[in-house]
């Protein structure tokens, strides 16, 4: 596996989220560690700043002028979650294109991993939100459909709903956005079910939202049920994955009930799907993840499932039980859950 990641990651400072800390940054990497003395095969990469051209792929240059003359002129508020230090800008470009350096390497056949902070999935193409300033995997994914990736998938398990992923792809066919997060009233409160996207992208945006406390039981059924069959279909060139860690049981933002080992299965089974379907491995991009034990431990699992080892945990039960709302959103779109339903008719 190669990992894109740079100290820098350490030097942003927001203000307004004292969870958001730069001791996420050595967490994370102690994690990476971790999986390499257990016989992970690591390397890791230079990375390049985001330039112009791959941020404005996806950001307004207005937006991006922002970020930058705030951060130039030492810190300030981009919104209530969302303030920058005068390292900001620096290290926003760093993580974008830490995104960068993962999607070419898992285009060149080499799974991936963008260790980085600040996260990037609530940033829209105009807008911070939620600690995020530039979208890391979004600029990711407008990168790869530069180089001919035709079909492009971008999977978020963060347990907050990338609302800035979605809105920048919404209209698009290119891009299939997909999340499984905690719905309801939680933060953001965006991504319901009946959220399939517009225009030429209606149905290339998949939204499972669990209630709060959800487990291994509902997020495996999520990904053996929905998840794995609509990526088998759409088939992608390149599958980058939003990696949050704030589902754990332990995080002290989540309310949900996920183990250390579920990441690593998470890992394990988009990587095999990855090879089934003639892709690229997948490229991770680190999201959210605020208990910095539980953060580091996940990183670990998810580097040990993605490179082939064994993960510890409680297996789901076959087969998974798809729900009558959720056929109904998508299998207008997906024939794999349209068939789910033909499968269990009575012969």
């Amino acid at each position: 596996m190669h990992i894109f990641t740079s100290p820098a990651c350490e030097d942003h400072v927001n203000a307004n989220a004292s969870v958001e800390s730069p001791k996420r940054y050595p967490a994370m990497v102690s994690g990476v560690e971790a999986a390499r003395l257990a016989g992970a095969g690591l390397e890791y990469r230079d990375v390049k700043p985001a330039d112009d051209e791959q941020l404005l792929r996806v950001h307004d240059r207005g937006y991006l002028d922002l970020i930058r003359r705030t951060s130039e002129s030492g810190g300030g508020y981009l919104d209530g979650d969302t303030a920058v230090n005068g390292r900001s800008w620096d290290v926003t470009r760093l993580a974008s294109g830490a995104a960068v350096g993962a999607v070419e390497a898992a285009m060149d056949g080499e799974v991936s991993f963008a260790v980085v902070r600040p996260p990037g999935h609530h940033a829209g193409s105009d807008y911070a939100m939620g600690f995020c300033l530039t979208n890391h995997a979004a600029v990711a994914a407008a990168h790869a459909r530069s180089l001919g990736a035709e079909r492009v998938a971008v999977l978020d398990w963060d347990v907050h709903h990338g609302n800035g992923t979605q809105d920048i792809f919404y209209g698009r066919a290119d891009v299939l956005y997909l999340s499984v997060h905690r719905g309801g009233m939680f933060y953001p409160g965006t991504g319901r079910l009946d959220e399939v996207g517009e225009g030429a992208g209606a149905g290339f945006t998949v939204n499972i939202p669990l209630r709060g406390g959800s487990g291994s039981a509902e997020y495996g059924a999520v990904f053996l049920g929905v998840l794995i069959p609509i990526l088998k279909e759409y088939a992608p060139e390149v599958l980058i994955v939003s990696a949050g860690y704030d589902a754990h049981a332990a995080d002290p933002l989540g309310g949900m009930s996920l183990r250390t080992g579920d990441f690593g299965r998470f890992a394990g089974s988009l990587t095999a799907l990855c090879r089934e379907v003639g892709a690229g491995p997948p490229a991770f991009v680190a999201e959210g993840g605020y208990s910095l034990e539980s953060l580091s431990q996940s990183v670990a699992a998810t580097i040990t499932g993605a490179t082939g080892g064994a993960v510890d945990g409680q297996t789901v039960p076959e087969p998974p039980v798809i729900s009558g709302k959720l056929r109904d959103a998508l299998s207008p779109y997906w024939r794999c859950l349209r068939r789910a339903v033909e499968d269990k008719s009575p012969s």
